[in-house]
């Protein structure tokens, strides 16, 4: 295999698997996909989103998933390996990264699974109130979360779409002193107040930039299961329950304050590139 590129968009063989791929985005790894097995997933924060995709509703069972950021597809495919039948939308803005990933890397064309190219928060305002059972928000512009998806309108749209039980689960990048993730924390609770974090406990405890993934919606989340599936994990992760302690009083980011997550530093990915 060799490496397929489209903009700032590189696919690059695995060497690990024969099957594998990773997606570049601009020097950046932002997904991997292992062709032959969809349900391997090889980034840390990925394996516990799916680990919340597994524990939310009963094995097997069918999903509406909305897809907040494309990437490769991972998420997409293990969805559709884990729960057959799920109907899925992927927004996605990037759309030469589109066109590589269909091109390259193409999904079975039995699986329901709708890609439109849209700014995620325009695709999620014309959606219609309930009609997704999870949304999963993982949208990154090169490195870095863009403000108008971190504001307490944007999560009361994403609450909006939700089913009554359905769930949000968001990746949030930070680093210390985890400033931007405690707001963040504060803005999606103000719209889903029943929600815990898991991350790897150096990142909580503000040692390293990481990857947090909050998981909220109206009704509990399933917290003893996913503590004991991310502490038997191969990243083991903590999970994170008294969010009151966590925020430490920070508040909820309107669209006239928020920000862009902060890039993670240099040396995060240098040993990758």
């Amino acid at each position: 295999m060799v490496a397929v590129a489209s903009g700032l968009a590189e696919l690059v063989p695995d060497p690990d698997r024969s099957t594998g791929w990773t997606l570049l985005i601009d020097g950046t790894p932002q997904s991997h996909l292992d062709l032959a097995d969809p349900t391997h997933l090889e980034f840390e924060y990925v394996r516990r989103i799916g680990t919340v995709i597994d524990l939310i509703a009963p094995p097997g069972a069918p999903l509406r998933v909305l897809h907040l950021g494309g990437g490769a597809l991972t998420l997409p495919r293990y969805v559709a390996a884990t729960r057959p039948g799920s109907a899925q939308r992927v927004v996605e803005i990037d759309g030469p990264l589109v066109e590589l990933v269909r091109r390259a890397l193409p999904t079975d064309p039995r699986i329901r699974l709708k890609v439109r190219v849209g700014d995620a928060r325009e695709v999620l305002t014309g959606a219609r109130d309930g009609g997704y059972d999870l949304v999963v928000l993982d949208v990154f512009a090169g490195a870095r979360t863009p403000a108008h998806l971190a504001s307490v309108e944007f999560m009361h749209e994403v609450a909006r779409v939700l089913s009554p039980a359905g769930t949000l689960v968001a990746n949030v990048a930070d680093g210390p002193p985890l400033r931007y993730a405690r707001a963040q924390v504060a803005t999606i609770r103000a719209a889903l107040p029943q929600a815990c974090l898991v991350a790897d406990a150096a990142v909580l405890r503000g040692r390293r930039f990481g990857n947090l993934v909050v998981l909220a919606g109206r009704t509990p989340p399933p917290v003893a299961d996913l503590t004991r599936r991310a502490a038997g994990d191969w990243f083991p992760g903590r999970v994170e329950t008294d969010l009151d302690r966590f925020t430490g009083g920070a508040a909820p980011v309107t669209d006239a304050t928020a920000v862009a997550s902060p890039a993670p530093p240099e040396e995060l990915f240098s040993a990758r590139r």
